[in-house]
């Protein structure tokens, strides 16, 4: 059975609505219409004279020949993209579209001035920048590097650390007139927190060879730092901050530090990206910036201590 150049396309088509789990998400993710999408998985059930997919209003799954044809357009779309990777790579000044998220309040302090210097560097790559607290779909959403404080969820993904970051325990002069402030661990737990949502509600405290496991919490909770710094220095509560953050506010008169005699753990900070692509040449580039930026910039000046 010969094989046509549209029905090649076809097939990376195909591929594409296996992974990204409908039609629309493919069209998304490829630049086409969603009647287009349609048309070629048809046209290439028609050729094969099988059924690939089993469709609903809201769902799709493959057949039985559906699972083994996939297997091979995957390959070919891979090695497709691939091929593009190396053109990429051999072209002596980087160009192209590189697709980054972070979380709002670390990207502006330390990812948005990083990316000002890299785009001097690089003039010729394009930044599509996306600050979200929430946790997004780096695949479904064609993102190139993800920014993110923890660990890998999904092991299909790729990962490198690039820094640590330090936070400190925080709350408003006048919280701690009308409450106290905690002498203790122990003491913590009589407090109302505000709890911000991406990290774990267990807070672990060390001082020698004695660890303490505190569960936060408190009538606010929030998925943006700047909001939870916010309702901190409103008075609502005690907060776990960056020390970043809380520094300046700290000199400021806005905000106190308590038990800073006990160690906190660490935040570690990665760069999470999809399978393959630090083979490309730009967004290898953008990693090692980024590391080396932490190393000699975000680490040495404390900013994350």
């Amino acid at each position: 059975m010969n094989v046509s150049f549209e029905q090649l396309k076809s097939m990376v088509v195909f591929s594409q609505v296996v992974e990204q789990g409908s039609l629309s998400g493919a069209a998304k993710h490829i630049g086409l219409s969603r009647a287009v999408v349609s048309y070629h998985l048809k046209k290439l059930e028609a050729h094969l004279q099988v059924k690939l997919l089993n469709r609903s209003t809201r769902s799709i799954s493959l057949t039985e020949e559906g699972q083994a044809y996939y297997q091979s357009c995957k390959v070919i779309a891979e090695q497709a993209y691939s091929a593009n990777k190396q053109i990429e790579n051999m072209k002596s000044e980087p160009m192209g579209l590189i697709k980054i998220t972070c979380p709002v309040n670390a990207g502006l302090e330390t990812i948005v001035p990083a990316l000002n210097e890299f785009k001097t560097l690089y003039p010729k790559i394009e930044l599509d920048v996306m600050l979200t607290d929430e946790v997004v779909n780096i695949i479904n959403q064609g993102i190139d590097i993800a920014i993110r404080g923890a660990p890998l969820v999904d092991s299909s993904l790729q990962a490198t650390k690039l820094s640590v970051l330090k936070t400190c325990l925080c709350g408003s002069p006048e919280y701690f007139e009308k409450h106290g402030r905690p002498k203790s661990p122990g003491d913590l737990s009589a407090y109302d927190w505000v709890v911000y949502k991406p990290l774990k509600k267990i807070l672990e405290l060390k001082k020698g060879s004695r660890s303490f496991s505190i569960e936060m919490k408190g009538s606010i909770t929030t998925n943006n730092a700047s909001a939870r710094t916010a309702f901190v220095e409103g008075g609502h509560g005690i907060g776990r901050i960056p020390t970043y953050d809380a520094w300046p506010k700290v000199k400021q008169g806005t905000l106190e530090i308590v038990l800073d005699d006990y160690q906190l753990s660490d935040i570690n900070i990665y760069a999470v990206f999809p399978p393959g692509a630090a083979d490309s040449k730009k967004v290898r580039l953008l990693l090692d910036f980024l590391k080396d930026y932490f190393d000699k910039r975000v680490n040495s000046l404390q900013v994350w201590r």
